[in-house]
Order: C-alpha cells, then sequence, then structure tokens
C-alpha cells in the first residue's frame, strides 16, 4: 500500500516538495476563455503545467492570473479554440 502524501489537493501539475509561484507579474499576455462555449473537457485544465486553471462550481475553466505564466498550451490545446491569449490592463 502507497504512503498518503502529505500534498493533498495539489494535484500531478507539481512534483512533491514544490509550491506554486507567483509568476504572473512578468507578462500583460494572459489566456481568456470564452466559458459560454466551453464543452467542459477539461484539457485546458489538464496540460497547464502550473495548474494556473482550475474549474469552478459550475465546471467551468478559471484562470488564476498569479500562477499563469502565458505559456499558451491552453490555447493550442482547446479542441473549440475558444481559448485566446489577450493583453490585460493590470495584471490582478
Amino acid at each position: 500500500m502507497s504512503k498518503p502524501s502529505k500534498f493533498k489537493g495539489v494535484g500531478p501539475h507539481w512534483p512533491a516538495g514544490n509550491t506554486p509561484l507567483n509568476v504572473g507579474s512578468y507578462t500583460r499576455i494572459k489566456p481568456k476563455i470564452d466559458v459560454s462555449q466551453c464543452s467542459g473537457c477539461r484539457l485546458c485544465f489538464v496540460f497547464c503545467p502550473d495548474a494556473a486553471i482550475s474549474m469552478d462550481g459550475d465546471k467551468n475553466p478559471v484562470v488564476d492570473f498569479n500562477l499563469c505564466k502565458a505559456c499558451g498550451i491552453c490555447v493550442n490545446e482547446c479542441p473549440k479554440k475558444i481559448v485566446e491569449m489577450t493583453t490585460v490592463e493590470s495584471n490582478a
């Protein structure tokens, strides 16, 4: 039987011992997801290397701009092509 992880809820995105960093301040380009067209496939969530995308209570993807480094993987992985990179005014 495997030993329980002390990093419960962190998910597969961060190797054991690593914690997420606030990297969102170094770019003004961020993904924008048109949730009204989202099919709920969760590919953006699965492929995000920084776990910057989570799913809200309605199972819609939500981007945490503090974790997003604007790599664009979510744009490429979305089968409906409803994710686009946009310029934001502030890094909130």
